[in-house]
């Protein structure tokens, strides 16, 4: 199975050749992380006293990207404080959380999408290593987990090297993990094919990686290996205090 050859060097701030962008999809309700996020949003639950958005802005803020557009819907009042902690962050409310699925996050950053090379990240993630960040990324493609057997999750399937599929269930294959790179070109591609989509009153329940599903002939997309433990995606409040035994005290 070929994957895209990561140049392993670190990525040194300030030597970006081209501008970098980051969108950070955090309007969902956080359902399965009740009652947690009764009256919290589920990316401002805190992990090791952080909240898991601040892990992943830090991250992409340790790349040297030059703005982060946060995406809200569900209490996105409380978000509020990102932008004066973080002068690169931005807020972008997202209108339809509640009646559309996640390619409405997608659809509410379309004019920022395609300006720049830019990362697509979801806002529940533990980015406990940094440094995927901050790699040689001379192509589009997703961040992935190789998980060995069958995986229900959302997974990538390859052919000559680039993603044939991206959908739900595989085996032996790499798992979605929640952030992806597209560049400036393929972005463009990426933000046209979701207004298109999103015109459509059939396509209220797509999520947005579907849209980059059913665009593969166009988007060339590779796969960048992650090892387990560098980003979590945290859904249960049993995965929670799996990894913090201490996190509904600090959440209380």
């Amino acid at each position: 199975m070929m994957i895209c050859k990561i140049d392993v060097r670190m990525w040194k701030k300030g030597k970006t050749m081209r501008k970098e962008i980051g969108i950070i999809m955090a309007a969902g309700l956080g359902t399965r992380m009740r009652p947690l996020t009764e009256k919290r949003p589920k990316p401002l639950v805190k992990v090791f006293g952080k909240p898991l958005i601040e892990t992943v802005i830090e991250g992409l803020r340790g790349r040297n990207v030059s703005d982060i557009y946060i995406v809200t819907g569900y209490l996105k009042e409380q978000f509020a404080y990102l932008t004066d902690k973080y002068d690169s962050v931005h807020i972008v409310e997202n209108p339809d959380y509640l009646v559309r699925n996640n390619i409405s996050s997608v659809y509410a950053v379309k004019d920022v999408l395609g300006t720049a090379d830019c990362f697509i990240c979801e806002a529940d993630l533990l980015v406990s290593d940094e440094s995927v960040f901050r790699k040689e990324l001379p192509c589009s493609g997703y961040f992935g987990k190789m998980v060995n057997g069958y995986s229900d999750d959302w997974v990538f399937e390859l052919q000559d090297g680039y993603i044939s599929r991206v959908g739900k269930g595989g085996t032996d294959t790499y798992n979605m993990v929640g952030i992806s790179f597209f560049k400036k070109e393929d972005a463009r591609v990426l933000a046209d094919a979701i207004v298109q989509a999103y015109g459509k009153e059939e396509n209220a329940n797509l999520y947005w990686d579907e849209v980059v599903d059913q665009n593969l002939d166009t988007l060339r997309l590779k796969v960048w290996p992650v090892e387990a433990g560098q980003i979590v995606e945290i859904d249960t409040v049993e995965e929670l205090t799996a990894i913090d035994a201490a996190a509904l005290a600090k959440n209380a």
